[in-house]
């Protein structure tokens, strides 16, 4: 079994059985991947604590057959001034949405990496639609030289659905 370590975002998690979860990271070297954090909901979990939304963690994980496992995970950034703030919480929901849904599984990005890491980092609505923006030319949905558009109507053209997060995004 092979082992590898790298840093990611949690961008979504689910619960599975009475322990487990499956985690969505976005990591600069892999992408985006899910592993399956074993155990996390314990109330003993070392592991359950850094596995929270919005977290920038290292882990490491083994390559399994299906799911790779979590082995260790380590927080580097919890984010702390979004935690504050139900409309930042808001807005950071809504960057994990976009991420999650317009990059495939295993293909690495690392300008989108950096551009969410920045987004984080100084939240505010401004700052969403020109990360949307700056998403959707790094992935070559948009190009370059296009003027102002609606990026949230645009993502959800190409999704072929609703945002999930469409109305926190409205309200600024």
């Amino acid at each position: 079994m092979n082992a590898y370590t790298t840093e990611g975002i949690v961008l979504k998690r689910k619960n599975l059985g009475e322990a487990d979860r499956l985690i969505t990271l976005f990591t600069k070297k892999y992408g985006k991947i899910k592993i399956l954090a074993k155990g996390v909901r314990k109330i003993k979990s070392r592991r359950g604590p850094n596995m929270e939304l919005f977290n920038q963690v290292e882990v490491s994980v083994h390559q399994g057959h299906n799911l790779d496992l979590l082995s260790e995970a380590e927080v580097i950034n919890t984010f702390s001034q979004i935690r504050k703030n139900l409309d930042l919480v808001g807005l950071a929901f809504h960057v994990c949405e976009v991420v999650d849904s317009l990059c495939p599984e295993h293909q690495a990005h690392p300008r989108v990496y950096d551009l969410m890491l920045g987004v984080l980092d100084e939240l505010d609505s401004g700052l969403v639609h020109r990360f949307e923006k700056s998403l959707l030319e790094e992935l070559g949905y948009l190009p370059r030289e296009h003027k102002e558009i609606d990026t949230t109507l645009y993502i959800e053209k190409i999704l072929e659905r609703k945002l999930k997060t469409r109305r926190i995004i409205n309200r600024f």
